[in-house]
């Protein structure tokens, strides 16, 4: 007899995944899903694949850092010491954005490669804007005004962030700018404010300053990015910017701008008038998730229009289906952690076991000029946290490395648990401090100690080798606590006696 009550049919669907954005979330999240088999269409509205990250973001402002560098002659002056190098470039807008635009177009054919790779036959990418209708659907507008819908398992909304443009200010396409239309300007100008002191104010101050540009930059802070930095890296960054000449206008803020003519008039929140050829607002970024129909499914998001509620760990939205990574969840803004979320987001969704968490040790690089990276916990946590640790840092002057390439301000601090040597943070200023982290964030990773450093032999001359000399002038702290904590025992022994 046949069952009177036969389990109802799975539904079926035109793709397993839709994934909304281009960007390395949606990229990668994407490419999880079709390595395994499942069906998958990428939505992107942007003609190229890559978001803010590889259009106007991490990788342009990363080539314009060494466009920067190498048009200025900074790294010629660096290595000019007794050898009576002159150098002069034409520091025009046309060499200045060149080497940026060549490095975009070689990195969105790359991340259009990737889904084009033999086993993405199971991935369609589609130009134009997604919006979600329901839990299961989602409609694609094209530039020429026609829809399509489709229908999914699951969602992975990965539509990054864009920059916070407050609607009082003069916002132009000649000479006030947002970290995005910055890359389209016309002409250099020979002087700018930079508004903000996080990571892009502080990135594009520095590069525009070493081209010649006149910055000025004002930010609320007493030091730029002092909630993220150490405090005796964030001096020695403020050092660099003094003696660079850009002028600082810190614990500051802007009150109004105008434009007059080809000039911007700029007035801070202390009453100074600054004259300026261009403004550049670079104070903060809101989620990209306008429009996305979010309220049709019941996703709330909040004053900067990220996503809450979103899992940490499975990085599903309210709408168990539905998940998100990246900037429009309002987790952490790198790149890097924004493909990891999509992965794990995905192993979720399909049942992947092989992934299972975020790593729980992150690392942050900041290509300012110097460059700055820090993985861990910074002097000023431990306090406020009540760990008892020791410090100890090295220039990179002091070592063979970097007197060869010019860099004698670079250092690498380490930071140690007073009680057993373990390693707690790592701070790096100076040349490819981005990459000399990953030494420090590795040892972290596997909860090493100061002895990780003290019995690695590094290459010699390499910058590498400054962790050891940091790690010695650490352990003479450690070794002066212990002393301290052996003879208040011993004290204590002999008046319990």
């Amino acid at each position: 007899m046949a069952d009177a009550n036969p389990p109802a049919a799975e539904p079926k669907f035109d793709y397993d995944l839709i994934v909304i954005g281009g960007g390395p979330a949606g990229e990668k999240g994407a490419a999880q899903a079709a390595y395994f088999g499942h069906k998958v269409l990428l939505i992107e509205e942007y003609k190229a694949m890559g978001g803010a990250c590889i259009n106007w973001g991490t990788l342009a402002s990363k080539t314009l850092r060494e466009s920067a560098l190498f048009l200025s002659g900074f790294r010629t002056r660096q290595l000019g010491e007794g050898m009576n190098v002159a150098f002069r470039a034409d520091v025009s807008l046309s060499n200045f954005l060149h080497r940026q635009k060549l490095v975009q177009q070689r990195m969105q054919d790359v991340a259009h490669s990737s889904m084009d790779a033999p086993w993405h036959n199971v991935c369609r990418k589609m130009n134009g804007r997604g919006k979600i209708i329901d839990a299961n659907t989602v409609a694609v507008a094209s530039a020429d005004g026609k829809e399509e819908r489709f229908s999914t398992r699951f969602i992975l909304i990965a539509t990054g962030s864009v920059p916070n443009r407050p609607k009082h200010l003069p916002f132009n396409t000649e000479n006030v700018f947002d970290s995005t239309t910055i890359l389209e300007m016309k002409n250099l100008p020979k002087s700018m404010v930079v508004v903000g002191g996080g990571v892009i104010a502080s990135e594009y101050a520095c590069l525009f300053q070493e081209l010649g540009v006149q910055v000025t930059l004002l930010h609320t802070s007493a030091k730029p990015m002092q909630s993220m930095l150490d405090g005796q890296i964030a001096d020695l960054f403020m050092a660099h910017l003094e003696q660079s000449g850009m002028t600082l206008l810190m614990e500051n803020g802007l009150d109004s701008a105008r434009v007059e003519g080809a000039k911007v008039i700029v007035k801070t929140k202390k009453g100074e008038e600054l004259t300026v050829d261009s403004m550049l607002y670079a104070l903060g970024r809101d989620g990209a998730t306008t429009g996305l129909g979010l309220e049709n499914v019941g996703i709330s998001v909040n004053k900067y229009k990220n996503i809450e509620k979103v899992d940490r760990i499975t990085y599903q939205t309210s709408v168990p289906n539905i998940y998100a990574a990246g900037d429009a969840a309002g987790m952490e803004a790198l790149a890097s952690t924004s493909m990891e979320q999509a992965r794990l987001a995905m192993c979720h969704a399909f049942k992947l076991k092989y992934k299972t968490r975020l790593a729980p040790i992150l690392p942050a690089g900041i290509y300012t000029i110097p460059e700055i990276s820090f993985v861990g916990k910074t002097e000023e946590q431990c306090k406020r946290e009540g760990i008892p640790y020791v410090a100890g840092s090295e220039s990179y002057g002091r070592h063979g490395r970097g007197q060869i390439i010019g860099d004698t301000e670079g250092l690498i601090k380490l930071i140690f648990n007073a009680i057993d040597g373990k390693l707690l943070g790592v701070h790096v200023i100076g040349e490819i401090a981005s990459e000399l982290a990953h030494i420090g964030m590795a040892c972290l990773q596997f909860e090493g100690d100061i002895e990780f450093f003290i019995s690695t032999c590094f290459n010699y001359p390499t910058l590498s080798d400054v962790y050891k000399y940091a790690a010695y002038r650490a352990l003479g702290n450690l070794n002066k606590v212990r002393s301290a904590a052996t003879a208040k025992a011993n004290e204590l022994s002999s008046a319990g006696k």
